[in-house]
């Protein structure tokens, strides 16, 4: 006996999930079709127009976008020199930023480099000089 009502519960919530889903999905589609008809429309209005204004309209819209990718261009590298500025002076107050490990350690390592090559270099210079006078 339970299960027959139970059954029918599941019946019921089944076909409550398809007509919502049957729902939304037929509404979608009708502001889809209505958007590309709108689209479609619009452009069909608006292609006099844009070919009259072209030779105004493109060299505008391409300045614009200079500009635009200028004003970006500027902000970006103006916010990372900011960030690179800050980051900066907190590893020279001792505060450890993030990666100042990093830097560390790559610092040390170059020293390290630097000063067998000087130690090869004097030691090459010797020999040479041994070489010369013998």
């Amino acid at each position: 006996m339970q299960t027959q009502p139970r059954h029918e519960q599941q019946l019921s919530r089944q076909v409550a999930k398809t007509t919502t889903a049957v729902t939304v999905g037929g509404s979608l589609m009708v502001l889809s079709g209505l958007t590309l008809a709108a689209t479609v429309i619009g452009l069909a209005i608006a292609t006099p127009l844009l070919v009259i204004f072209s030779p105004v309209l493109v060299p505008a819209v391409i300045t614009v976008g200079l500009i635009l990718g200028g004003f970006l261009a500027s902000g970006g590298f103006g916010a990372t020199a900011s960030f690179v500025f800050y980051w900066m002076y907190r590893y020279v107050t001792g505060k450890h930023p993030i990666g100042a490990t990093k830097i560390d350690y790559t610092r040390d390592k170059i020293a390290h480099a630097a000063h067998d090559v000087k130690e090869k270099a004097e030691q090459l210079g010797h020999q040479a000089q041994q070489q010369i006078k013998g």
